[in-house]
């Protein structure tokens, strides 16, 4: 169920939003979270999609800014999603005009869930400090995606010169699985140093550095990153040791084999991340994620030293 409010104010919104759940119980109890989401002046409906899903694991309100720049005026128009349109979740979409995007932090205040954590995400361009931005003040977690944004690898730069505890970036979610399997490889003797790493992968996926970040700053060796145009994301991690290497390659997106000295080798279901699994994986945890953090600052510039 979609209800449109045009000409409004948050505070109207929040009154219907009341109105709603004490006439029909529609609106789900038990959330744990506000997630606001700015899109820009990007199309909503990916991030929605994404949102929703999320929020099977993740009951909440989710609240989406999607400024009107080309409308006269400084009004605003809502609308209230619920029940099939919003997953597990009850869905607000703002679109203001005007002046109004100037304030975003005032629009969704009267909206927020009281006493409940505030995850802000920007599903494409983020703007230049997160943490110090008027909806990242207001937030205990802040997301990011590099990849969505034009310049991705200076996005990663420029994010790791303003980094705040409680920041994140998609880039970074989407190498969990490589980076759990590649950890318990090497937690496998021979317990020998890793001499080089090589890093392949997609020439503008950021997650390929980010991936190659985190190795440099663990296991302090060369990491040679080697981009490969239209690849599926990365491709392959090769660690280099003197008994032999640890391979793991996937050349299609889907099935990784990893390839050890003196082991069968093993096929591996590892398929390119989903956008609403990495949103849900990021929604699971509300505490700053320190190696994250360390990766960013510390890691890039490894790489880039």
């Amino acid at each position: 169920m979609i209800i449109d409010l045009p000409g409004t104010t948050t505070n109207d919104v929040n009154k219907r939003l009341v109105k709603l759940r004490d006439e029909g119980g529609a609106v789900a109890l038990g959330r744990v979270l506000t997630l606001v989401i700015d899109v820009g002046d990007r199309d909503v409906e990916e991030a929605v999609a994404a949102a929703n899903e999320a929020s099977h694991e993740h009951p909440c309100r989710v609240i989406v800014i999607a400024p009107r720049p080309t409308a006269t005026g400084s009004t605003l128009n809502a609308e209230i999603r619920l029940g099939g349109d919003a997953g597990a979740s009850e869905v607000v979409v703002l679109r203001p005009s005007g002046d109004l995007p100037a304030h975003g932090d005032t629009l969704v205040i009267p909206l927020l869930l009281p006493d409940a954590p505030i995850v802000v995400w920007w599903p494409y361009e983020s703007p230049e400090n997160p943490a110090e931005s008027l909806l990242g003040k207001m937030a205990q977690r802040r997301i990011t995606d590099a990849s969505q944004c034009a310049h991705p690898f200076e996005t990663l730069r420029r994010l790791s010169t303003v980094y705040s505890a409680g920041d994140t970036d998609l880039a970074w979610t989407r190498v969990t699985l490589w980076r759990g399997l590649l950890a318990a490889a090497l937690d496998q003797p021979p317990y020998e140093p890793v001499q080089r790493v090589v890093v392949a992968g997609e020439s503008t996926h950021p997650s390929v550095d980010m991936i190659a970040a985190w190795l440099a700053q663990e296991l302090r060796c060369p990491v040679e990153i080697r981009r490969e145009p239209d690849a599926p994301a990365i491709t392959q991690v090769r660690l280099e040791r003197r008994s032999g290497d640890i391979v793991l390659y996937r050349p299609d997106g889907k099935t990784a084999a990893l390839r050890q000295p003196d082991q069968p080798e093993h096929r591996i279901a590892l398929p390119i991340r989903q956008l609403q699994e990495c949103l849900a994986e990021e929604l699971r945890r509300l505490d700053p994620d320190e190696v994250y953090g360390e990766v960013l600052t510390k890691g890039l510039a490894r790489l880039d030293a």
